[in-house]
């Protein structure tokens, strides 16, 4: 009898542990760099996820950025991710950066809209883009949706990437610490506002930061890519130095995943990011930018997935 009662317990021990496995589950979040939005949101995420979804665990996963997340996304070797629409709308439809092949990307939750940055400071002499010509610009790290949106801001200005400038390839921490170092002088950076890396610029003693209007590209750029892009007018109150508001061009961010991925999990998701975004904020304030009434197919620019139709539905929020 003893012996039955220690194999029946040995059985349950199993069968316990094997439970808590099946029901445990570790989910990576692709962000960016640390020096913008995306990875502080999708750490600030990942802990909200701990605590609403039990037996889940989320960690924030250092990127180059939309391209490059979107390419984990596609094959499997990341669970979601944040990244920009005109991206994403590529990566769906196999072209720019995704010309290999199309990925099966689905949309969750329209976020916050991105501001391009074009960033110079006091001494350059650039006043527009044109400027640029003969200079030395960063235009963002590979596999960065900066990358993707300043050549064609580039190109809408009537310049050469490769020919009318000298080019660097640096994320924005690395892009703030070369324009101090004077290896370049302007970089390109499209983040949620403010970012801390060009807030530390903006502080700089004797810097004074300037934020290049571009605005008066849009037109050029809408007429090839579509939509996806909106003229944005970025507060003089955002960076400390600033003169006037800047205006510029902005596109929207977006949470996604695998079209693969479960549908029960997708709804979960789209749910708690929608309804916990004052808690989300606490770590950064564009998560208050999270709004229901953002949830458009417009503003997605990709399909979306059907656990977060499920999630609209129920809560009568009408994407179309």
């Amino acid at each position: 009898m003893r012996f039955k009662a220690l194999l029946a317990l040995g059985a349950a021990a199993v069968i316990g542990a094997s439970t808590a496995h099946a029901q445990s589950k570790q989910l990576e979040i692709a962000t960016g760099g640390t020096g913008g939005v995306y990875y502080p949101l999708g750490g600030g995420f990942g802990n909200i996820l701990g605590k609403e979804l039990p037996g889940v665990t989320a960690t924030a996963r250092v990127t180059g950025g939309s391209v490059a997340n979107l390419q984990l996304i596609g094959s499997g070797k990341a669970d979601l991710c944040f990244t920009q629409v005109d991206a994403a709308w590529d990566a769906v439809n196999g072209t720019d950066k995704f010309t290999s092949g199309k990925l099966p990307i689905r949309a969750l939750a329209v976020m916050y809209a991105n501001y391009m940055h074009v960033v110079t400071v006091e001494g350059t002499g650039i006043t527009k883009v044109e400027d640029m010509k003969g200079r030395r610009v960063s235009t963002g790290s590979p596999g960065s949706a900066t990358e993707v949106f300043a050549l064609r801001v580039i190109e809408a200005a009537g310049l050469d990437k490769d020919k009318d400038m000298t080019r660097e390839r640096l994320g924005v921490a690395e892009s703030v610490n070369a324009i101090k170092d004077k290896k370049i002088d302007a970089f390109f950076f499209v983040v949620g506002l403010p970012t801390s890396s060009i807030t530390d610029l903006a502080n700089t003693p004797n810097t004074k930061i300037k934020i290049i209007d571009h605005d008066q590209y849009l037109d050029k750029m809408v007429a090839k890519y579509g939509n996806i892009y909106a003229a944005g007018t970025m507060p003089k109150a955002t960076y400390a130095g600033m003169e006037k508001d800047a205006k510029g061009i902005t596109v929207w961010n977006i949470m996604a995943v695998n079209a693969s991925t479960d549908e029960k999990l997708a709804y979960d998701l789209t749910r708690i990011m929608l309804e916990k975004r004052d808690e989300l904020a606490l770590v950064h304030k564009e998560a208050l930018n999270i709004k229901s009434e953002w949830q458009t197919s417009d503003r997605a620019g990709i399909p979306w997935h059907p656990g977060a139709l499920k999630y609209f539905k129920e809560k009568g929020i009408k994407v179309e």
